[in-house]
């Protein structure tokens, strides 16, 4: 966890490479996963031997973000292992908010985009992406650059903001959320894809793979009023994900989910991706600072049997693009 005298004697914009060590982060070109203690228990890069079979988690650092999605996919099997001729896709970013790409309250439009043509080439029927947004839907898809870039890429943005697309969905495995209306999209597609955005949030702690699920159901209030922790593992029950790409290539540190200005931002050019919702969120948690036990909702999804938090257990391949 953060060091809160540290927190208030440095601003996130003007700490050095030190400081950032001294945390168990680092920025920039510098940013090397060696350096996140806790987050990969052992050493990195030519001093790890390389995993076999196919990884659940994928780690990927430097380079942009397009070419990090596509080194992670590669690990993965690539985009053919998750989407076969004809199929029909969903993919649900985080669009909550109405920011531009370059503060990091949304995902960034590059990946998305990217996503959308990769699915396409792979021959799926059809490609839509939604979000239920906090913000005016139609202000946060087109301020995100999101639907500038789903459409240039082929793909259809979808409103998540009609009830009438929204179906009654039983959820019988789940502690709390048993029961919710739960975007047609994510029932009906033969293909569901997650791309979050890594970053602080006030009452979950962080937004990551699984938080981003809340945008799949109607009533969001109802988390909020039945613990919403164990809401949001959950919601993870209400359709698994197939893939699970999260962009940590500039986290929120602070002030999340929305956020002020950039200087809420660390930037550890990092995009975490797998098939197992609990591992990558895990991960992430440990890239953000926190400590074990700190973000309660992933406690809760292990005990459930969704995935694995303990990463000494997870197949996790590394890459470096820097």
């Amino acid at each position: 966890m953060l060091d809160l005298k540290l927190r208030k004697m440095y601003s996130v914009s003007i700490m050095q490479r030190r400081d950032f060590i001294k945390l168990g982060f680092a920025v920039g070109a510098g940013f090397s996963l060696k350096t996140l203690s806790g987050l990969f228990p052992v050493a990195y890069a030519d001093e790890v031997p390389a995993s076999t079979g196919t990884p659940a988690l994928v780690a990927v650092r430097g380079g942009d973000r397009v070419a990090m999605l596509d080194a992670a996919l590669a690990a993965l099997g690539g985009i053919a292992a998750f989407v076969k001729p004809g199929q029909s896709v969903v993919i649900k970013p985080n669009c909550g908010w109405d920011k531009g790409p370059e503060l990091s309250a949304n995902t960034h439009p590059s990946l998305v985009g990217h996503m959308v043509k990769l699915c396409k080439q792979a021959g799926a029927s059809k490609v839509v992406v939604f979000d239920h947004t906090c913000d005016n839907w139609q202000l946060s898809y087109r301020n995100s650059g999101i639907q500038d870039a789903v459409e240039a890429a082929g793909g259809e943005m979808i409103s998540g903001a009609d009830e009438s697309l929204y179906r009654d969905h039983d959820n019988p495995a789940a502690r709390n959320l048993k029961h919710a209306k739960v975007h047609s999209a994510i029932l009906d597609s033969d293909v569901f894809i997650n791309m979050p955005v890594l970053k602080h949030h006030g009452g979950a702690r962080m937004t990551a793979c699984m938080k981003n699920a809340m945008g799949l159901v109607w009533d969001r209030g109802f988390f909020h009023s039945h613990d919403l922790h164990q809401c949001i593992a959950d919601s993870v029950l209400l359709r698994r994900a197939d893939l699970n790409v999260l962009d940590a290539y500039a986290p929120m540190l602070r002030n999340g989910p929305k956020g002020k200005d950039a200087n809420d931002l660390i930037h550890t050019q990092a995009l975490l991706a797998g098939t197992d919702i609990v591992a990558v969120d895990a991960a992430a948690s440990k890239l953000l600072g926190n400590a074990d036990g700190d973000v309660r909702h992933i406690d809760l999804a292990a005990s459930m049997g969704l995935g694995e938090k303990d990463l000494t257990k997870v197949n996790i391949r590394r890459i470096s693009l820097a």
